[in-house]
């Protein structure tokens, strides 16, 4: 499974310690490449961690949770590396 993220835009949101963006992700799974629209947020809590929510907006054929937990690795990565909009 390879997974990519595309065409991050950020939301508009009135709570500064939080961000919440949409985006596109690509999905290469055993059957083929896929494009699936998701939502993203990445909170900060008081402590300084980073709470990062991920959803699919469209329906997938493939178990939810390893590409759940692989989309919120690549936002943290990406959220670390300075490669989201502002």
């Amino acid at each position: 499974m390879r997974i990519t993220i595309k065409d991050i835009v950020r939301k508009d949101v009135p709570i500064y310690y939080r961000m919440l963006y949409t985006g596109v992700a690509t999905i290469e799974l055993f059957n083929g490449t896929d494009d699936y629209r998701i939502e993203f947020s990445i909170e900060t809590k008081p402590t300084g961690e980073k709470d990062i929510v991920v959803s699919l907006n469209d329906e997938i054929h493939y178990p939810l949770l390893p590409i759940i937990r692989e989309l919120r690795r690549i936002v943290g990565m990406m959220h670390s590396d300075g490669e989201l909009p502002d």
